[in-house]
């Protein structure tokens, strides 16, 4: 076995995807963050950067060849096409060399110095898995405070094990990482999986900035999408609601039976097309709704079964 260092290599992953515009900026950052840890004596020489290209369609691939050309801490993963955000993290993960791997999105929002504090706890507190957590969402426009809040909220009603206002900004040990090699499923959440795996758990807050450079890669639709991936991949709530739905409905049509029967038997005539219509519409569109979302959960199960690969390595730097 080869020697081990005295301190911790840490990987810093960053998945890509048509980020082009901000990398010229972002990883001299991340370089001078790996160096600064470096002299202080907190990480080993072996530290580096590992950017994963997720099919992007611009010069992203070329700009992280390179970067790994121009320095030896830098890295690079180029996937065969576009596998969407969460694939690309896990890749980076997955095949990443390391003590300690931080993922961390390209565009310097999230507060990338946080890391040195992150460090801190695993070796202090003997924490296995840190989770960088906003400390406030007032920069963002009410719409998205109220749903993003309300989306966790959400997920956390519906048994979803999540951090509250945590993303995609972490660190894990080695031990954390290999025990979610274990987690074969396809369709992924990790924000949900993670606290899945029941190591020791600390939260560093940091501040959210603005996108440095580039444009948002997760529009109003990808989230939304986001959203109802972890509610249907970690949770059976929904089916169950649906169950609790269609028993009511059930005994209020039974009811409603029953009336009618005792009006008939006292001579009563029971008119009125419109609130039929009404009823056998709405009828009809829950069981639309019940069949879409059992299908849903159908179709992650046959996707399931089929056993894809979750991502495919195209080319690597250096």
């Amino acid at each position: 076995m080869p020697k081990q260092s005295a301190l911790p290599a840490l990987t810093i992953i960053v998945p890509c995807y048509n980020e082009e515009a901000v990398l010229s900026i972002s990883v001299p950052a991340f370089r001078a963050l790996i160096d600064r840890l470096k002299s202080a004596g907190k990480i080993s020489g072996e530290s580096h950067l590992l950017f994963v290209d997720d099919g992007s369609k611009d010069g992203t691939w070329s700009s992280i060849e390179r970067f790994a050309q121009d320095h030896g801490d830098v890295r690079g993963l180029k996937l065969t096409r576009n596998r969407g955000h969460q694939n690309a993290v896990l890749a980076g993960m997955m095949e990443a060399e390391g003590d300690l791997l931080v993922t961390i999105d390209a565009d310097l929002q999230d507060d990338h110095n946080a890391i040195e504090g992150m460090i801190d706890i695993v070796a202090d507190a003997g924490a296995q898995i840190v989770y960088g957590v906003r400390n406030s969402r007032d920069a963002d426009k009410v719409f998205k405070r109220v749903t993003a809040e309300g989306f966790y909220r959400l997920l956390q009603k519906l048994g979803v094990e999540v951090v509250f206002n945590h993303a995609d900004f972490r660190l894990l040990t080695r031990s954390a990482v290999e025990s979610l090699r274990n987690f074969e499923e396809v369709n992924l959440f990790l924000r949900g999986m993670i606290p899945m795996l029941g190591y020791k758990t600390a939260i560093v807050e940091y501040a959210r900035g603005e996108r440095v450079a580039g444009e948002s890669k997760y529009p109003l639709l990808k989230m939304l999408s986001l959203a109802w991936e972890g509610v249907t991949s970690l949770s059976i709530r929904p089916l169950r609601v649906i169950t609790s739905v269609g028993a009511a409905v059930a005994i209020m049509a039974f009811a409603g039976a029953l009336i009618s029967i005792g009006q008939w038997l006292a001579g009563v005539t029971v008119s009125g097309w419109a609130s039929l219509i009404v009823a056998v519409s709405m009828l009809g569109g829950m069981q639309l709704l019940a069949i879409g979302m059992v299908g849903e959960y159908v179709g992650k199960m046959y996707l399931e079964v089929k056993q894809r690969p979750r991502y495919i390595i195209e080319q690597s730097v250096p």
